[in-house]
């Protein structure tokens, strides 16, 4: 089964969408799951994890309301707030729905470098577990030192790393994101998502070779059985068709074995959030 691991819906309005800039106006506008289908089917796919673009459990809700309408959305990574009071009654409610395999908070916006190690934020994170749940971690490049600490003070919980932590693949800098990356791949509950990196080069004048070091550094970071590919549809639209993303990784994957490629693009994904 091929999967997309990372992938987002809204019904958009400036309001609760104002994280998307002028800069961004190629995706402001609504995407759904009519709209995503297609691009599944020309792919190859037979499926997709919904993951949360917004700080809300309406929006929550609506994905796993989604979820039981559409069979080729194979589960959600929602958002709860893990650093409040109502996290384990939260968890409680919406953990009893199937189709929610995660939760996701946006670290990368917070201005605290050392979210992740916050003892609130932790007290949110060590309630995952009894409900089998997965976290997405949506760190910056310089967050992720703290997610490694994060990663190894919950050694049974199941982190993924989204986006490769944004390193900068415009500027083709390496360091301190290579070293920081091998310290979080030396966890074998952390595993990550070849995703999100078309927006971190030079938007859409980017080339195959742009990304060459970075995903030989995830690869040999995490190996296959830990890696999976995402498209981050729509918000990679601002910089490369599905297809064109979709290609980038196939590119640079195509000499690894069948079984390695399987992982990756949808084995991976299947055992860490499907777990079948």
């Amino acid at each position: 089964m091929k999967l997309d691991s990372h992938q987002h819906f809204w019904s958009y309005n400036t309001a609760d969408y104002g994280w998307i800039g002028d800069d961004m106006g190629v995706i402001r506008r609504s995407f759904l799951p009519e709209d995503l289908e297609p691009l599944l089917i020309n792919s190859g796919f037979s499926g997709c994890v919904a993951v949360q673009a917004r700080q809300s459990v309406k929006e929550t809700e609506w994905l796993l309301q989604l979820a039981e309408q559409y069979a080729f959305i194979k589960g959600v990574v929602g958002w709860v707030n893990l650093c409040s009071a109502e996290a384990e009654s939260q968890l409680e409610r919406y953990a009893a729905n199937p189709w929610l395999k995660g939760v996701r908070h946006v670290i990368q916006d917070e201005p605290d470098l050392k979210f992740v190690v916050r003892k609130d934020f932790q007290r949110g994170i060590a309630l995952l577990q009894q409900h089998n749940l997965a976290y997405d971690l949506l760190v910056s490049k310089e967050q992720l030192p703290y997610a490694v600490e994060l990663v190894r003070s919950f050694p049974e919980q199941r982190f993924v790393l989204d986006h490769l932590a944004k390193p900068d693949i415009k500027s083709g800098e390496l360091s301190p994101w290579m070293e920081a990356l091998y310290s979080l791949a030396e966890h074998p509950n952390a595993y990550c998502k070849l995703s999100g990196m078309v927006t971190e080069a030079d938007g859409e004048n980017w080339e195959q070779e742009d990304f060459t070091a970075y995903l030989d550094v995830a690869i040999n970071a995490f190996g296959s059985d830990r890696l999976m590919f995402g498209s981050d549809w729509p918000v990679s639209m601002v910089s490369a068709t599905y297809s064109e993303v979709l290609e980038l990784v196939r590119n640079h994957v195509c000499t690894l074995s069948e079984a390695e490629q399987n992982m990756i693009f949808g084995g991976t994904c299947r055992a860490f959030y499907l777990q079948d």
